[in-house]
């Protein structure tokens, strides 16, 4: 046995940035069969809600704490868009009618990943991490436009989503997920390349958004 030690080299861990967004619109039935970069992305911000406690009493004291579903959301900010997230912002084009786009349309559940950097003192490239979301549906979002001054900036596009977790198929001790992370400094190389050429394709193949399950499956 050895004393605890703080604040050792190597040890200061810390995560930044985010970029490599990518897109996957959800057909109809329920995949995520191609995947878009999204260009321009400036932040995301998880925010999970729920899992708030319920206290139980009994015998004049507290029996127990129970604590309802989490739920996941968030908010996406970016500079711009790809064309195929119109449909999941509540828009529809017109056949026949290029460059026409009619809003308040239903809206197409998505699923997306983004990676944040993993650094620390010793290596601020030590790694990164894939966070990848499942059916999101965004909500109708505030756009501000302003006349070009003499301090000219870009218009920053906000969407808040929401989240319904989907089921992990042959994990029946796993709850429904919303969310899985990948953190390249505990998957190994080979693991993360598969994982890689799912989410972000490759020369032979189409990049896609694998169920959950399909996700775990490629990890050996």
């Amino acid at each position: 046995m050895s004393r605890l030690q703080w604040d050792q080299i190597g040890k200061k861990r810390y995560e930044s940035g985010v970029s490599q967004g990518v897109l996957y619109v959800q057909n109809s039935e329920g995949a995520y069969p191609a995947g878009v970069a999204w260009n321009g992305l400036t932040g995301v911000t998880e925010s999970p809600d729920g899992a708030e406690p319920t206290d139980l009493w009994a015998d004049n004291i507290k029996y127990a704490s129970m604590r309802s579903a989490e739920t996941f959301g968030g908010t996406i900010e970016a500079y711009t868009y790809p064309d195929e997230f119109a449909v999941c912002d509540g828009s529809a084009y017109v056949d026949g009618k290029a460059g026409v786009k009619l809003g308040q349309q239903r809206r197409t559940p998505f699923g997306f990943c983004y990676r944040t950097e993993i650094g620390d003192d010793a290596n601020p490239n030590r790694g990164y991490l894939l966070h990848i979301v499942y059916n999101a549906t965004a909500s109708p979002s505030e756009k501000a436009y302003e006349t070009i001054n003499d301090s000219p900036d870009a218009i920053t596009f906000s969407w808040e989503f929401d989240t319904t977790p989907v089921v992990v198929t042959g994990y029946p001790n796993l709850k429904p997920v919303s969310t899985i992370t990948i953190d390249s400094t505990q998957v190994g190389e080979t693991n993360l390349g598969k994982i890689e050429t799912a989410l972000y394709g490759s020369e032979n193949s189409e990049a896609y958004l694998p169920d959950p399950a399909t996700l775990l499956g490629l990890i050996t």
